[in-house]
C-alpha cells in the first residue's frame, strides 16, 4: 500500500511531458485509481487554461479535424488551431523545427512509421496518460513516445455503376480476367501495401503475380489516396486497389456512387498522435493528447468513418480480419518495399507517368 500511495503522489507531482518514464512507473500509472486519474486531469487543465491554446499538426482534412477539436474547446475551454497537410509534408516540418531547436507544435498526429521516423531524431517526448488503458498493445509501443488513435485500412474501391458486386474479384488470380484489362488503379506510394500482400501469397509466387498483372492487364498509378478515391467515385477509374476504407464511407455519405471490399485479410497501418519536445503549450498538449485518446474523440472518428483503437469504441470494418503492420519495421524496411513496388509497378505500368 505504501508503494502506491508514492505512485500517487508521483502521479499528481509529475509533468510527464518533462521526462521519459520507465516501464515499471508506467505500469504503476496505469494502476492508478480513478481519483488519481482525475487529479492528473486537473492539473493538466489549471496549466492549459493558463497557456490558452495548443497547435496541432495534423492530417486529418480539416472539416473532420473540427468535429474533433469543437468538443474539446467546449469542455476545457482551451482554444486548438490546426495545421493540415499530407503526412510527409508534416514529417518534414516537424524535422526542420526539431533540428533547429525547438517546436511550434504542441501535438502531431501523422501515420505511424513517420511519427517513428520523428523518434528516432530525438524529436518526440515520451508520456503517459489515462486513456491510454483503453487501447490494445499493439496501439501502444514501449517507449511511449507515440501512441495510435486510428487504423488506416486499405480497401479496394470499385465503381457502383460501372461494375457489379456480383462480378467482383474474390481470389487475387481474378484480377488477371481480361474484363479488368484497363480498368485497375493503384496510389503511387503504397509499397508497404504491396510487400505485405506478396509476402502472404509467398514471395516468389507474389512477384511472378504482380508482374503478370501489369503486364496484362496494366496498372494505372496515380499520386494520392483522396485523388483516388475520387476518380473511383466520378467513374474515370473502375476499381482502386489501394484506397482508404474511411475514405470510401466518407464519400458514400456524400451520395457517391461507391463501395469498398477486400481480398483476403485487410492491411491496416496506424495513425499515432505524439508530443514533440520543447512544446509551447506542454499540459495543454497533454490534455488534448488524452482527449483524442479518450472514449468521446473515439466515437467521433467512428461516426466519420475512421477504425478507431479504442476497446470501448466499436469498430467501423467490425468482421474484417486485420493485418496491423508494425510501424518500426515498416520504417527498417522501407528502402526494400519501394525497390519492389518501383520494380513491379512504376516501371513495369505504362501508366506510370500519370503519377
Amino acid at each position: 500500500m505504501k508503494a502506491i500511495k508514492g505512485s500517487e503522489q508521483f502521479f499528481r507531482n509529475s509533468c510527464f511531458w518533462k521526462i521519459a518514464l520507465t516501464p515499471f512507473l508506467l505500469a504503476l500509472a496505469l494502476a492508478l485509481p480513478a481519483h488519481a486519474q482525475s487529479d492528473w486531469q486537473q492539473r493538466q487543465l489549471e496549466g492549459a487554461r493558463k497557456e490558452g491554446s495548443l497547435l496541432l499538426y495534423t492530417t486529418f482534412p480539416s472539416e473532420y479535424a473540427t468535429q474533433l477539436i469543437e468538443p474539446f474547446e467546449k469542455q476545457y475551454g482551451v482554444k486548438v488551431n490546426h495545421w493540415r497537410a499530407r503526412s510527409e509534408i508534416v514529417l518534414r516540418k516537424a524535422l526542420a523545427e526539431g533540428r533547429a531547436g525547438g517546436a511550434t507544435a504542441d501535438v502531431i498526429t501523422i501515420i505511424s512509421p513517420q511519427l517513428e521516423a520523428l523518434r528516432r531524431e530525438g524529436l518526440l517526448q515520451a508520456v503517459q496518460t489515462p486513456n491510454q488503458k483503453d487501447h490494445p498493445s499493439f496501439a501502444i509501443p514501449a517507449h511511449h513516445e507515440w501512441v495510435s488513435q486510428v487504423q488506416h485500412v486499405f480497401v479496394h474501391a470499385y465503381n457502383t455503376n460501372l461494375v457489379r458486386k456480383e462480378d467482383l474479384p474474390r481470389r487475387w488470380t481474378d484480377l488477371l480476367d481480361a474484363r479488368w484489362k484497363g480498368k485497375l488503379a493503384i496510389e503511387g506510394d503504397d509499397h508497404e501495401w504491396l510487400s505485405s500482400v506478396i509476402a502472404d501469397m509467398g514471395q516468389d509466387e507474389g512477384v511472378k503475380f504482380w508482374r503478370q498483372l501489369v503486364a496484362t492487364n496494366g496498372i494505372s498509378v496515380r499520386s494520392g489516396h483522396p485523388l483516388l478515391t475520387n476518380l473511383v467515385a466520378s467513374g474515370e477509374i473502375p476499381l482502386a486497389l489501394t484506397v482508404y476504407q474511411y475514405s470510401v464511407e466518407q464519400a458514400k455519405k456524400k451520395g457517391s456512387p461507391i463501395e469498398w471490399f477486400v481480398i483476403g485479410p485487410a492491411v491496416s497501418i496506424t495513425n499515432g498522435a505524439a508530443i514533440p519536445k520543447k512544446a509551447p503549450h506542454p499540459h495543454a498538449a497533454l490534455l488534448f493528447y488524452d482527449y483524442l485518446l479518450g472514449e468521446e474523440a473515439q466515437r467521433i472518428l467512428a461516426r466519420i468513418g475512421y477504425v478507431p483503437t479504442s476497446m470501448k469504441v466499436e469498430s467501423p470494418v467490425k468482421g474484417v480480419k486485420l493485418k496491423s503492420l508494425d510501424a518500426a519495421k515498416l520504417l527498417d524496411e522501407q528502402d526494400k518495399s519501394t525497390r519492389l513496388f518501383e520494380q513491379l509497378i512504376l516501371k513495369g505500368s505504362s501508366a506510370g507517368a500519370q503519377r
